[in-house]
């Protein structure tokens, strides 16, 4: 999936919201999204996912299927948390959601109004609707925020076997959630301008130990279509690896 020179702004005479941002993901990445309110986080999530369109530039190479939990939940509907599900598996072609439901301890809501939920119990059918049809890239708007503590133990766990399959996940995270998970890629909003942390892109010579241990980094050129399974599988095993260039 590859970002090329985007900008957006909402209207003509507006000033741009996003500014050039450019980046390429692979299938495996996870990241971490970080920026103050009103940098432009949730305008680059709704890009990615397909919400909204640039305004300069492109994206191209979309997963073709894309989850998205919004950091509110859209909960004044007249649906039950399971007649929503169902209904959203429907317009999925048969996603099943009932294991996602268990899985983020959502039994004792399943029969309540929508209109009923805490924002926590809320941003919990946010997610398992984003999650049931096992998307390719996986957006998450602030997905920590008022969870209950088991949920907020599952959520990395949940990344970690998304991109260990091969799809993407980016979470827009002010509370740090996702830290510490091998292989994961941090980026930032800045005044609209997308910038990816420089400890994320170390050279050989400057790369971190871990643990008192000394890290060595190799590089390792294979087969194109051996680069998805050869990043989930590097990544499954705890490793931090990503894609740095293209070879011919």
């Amino acid at each position: 999936m590859r970002l090329s020179q985007i900008s957006f702004r909402y209207r003509k005479r507006d000033p741009f919201v996003i500014q050039e941002a450019d980046a390429r993901l692979v299938p495996g990445d996870v990241i971490e999204l970080t920026g103050a309110n009103g940098a432009g986080k949730s305008t680059l999530l709704r890009l990615l996912a397909g919400l909204a369109e640039p305004t300069i530039g492109t994206i191209a190479d979309r997963p073709a299927v894309v989850g998205f939990a919004p950091d509110r939940f859209p909960s004044a509907q007249p649906f039950t948390v399971t007649a929503y599900l169902r209904h959203m598996a429907r317009v999925r072609g048969g996603a099943r959601w009932e294991p996602w439901a268990e899985r983020l301890n959502m039994g004792h809501l399943l029969a309540l109004p929508l209109g009923e939920l805490s924002k926590g119990s809320a941003h919990k059918v946010g997610l398992t609707q984003a999650l049931m049809a096992d998307p390719g890239l996986l957006i998450l708007d602030e997905p920590f925020a008022g969870l209950d503590a088991d949920t907020r133990d599952t959520l990395p766990s949940i990344a970690m076997e998304i991109g260990a399959r091969g799809g993407i996940v980016i979470a827009s995270d002010h509370q740090g959630g996702l830290r510490g998970l091998p292989g994961l890629r941090q980026w930032s909003m800045v005044d609209g301008r997308l910038k990816e942390s420089s400890e994320a892109l170390q050279e050989p010579e400057t790369a971190p130990r871990a643990g008192g241990r000394q890290e060595a980094v190799v590089a390792v050129t294979l087969p194109a279509a051996e680069l998805p399974r050869f990043l989930a599988r590097m990544r499954g095993e705890g490793y931090r690896a990503r894609e740095i260039e293209e070879t011919g």
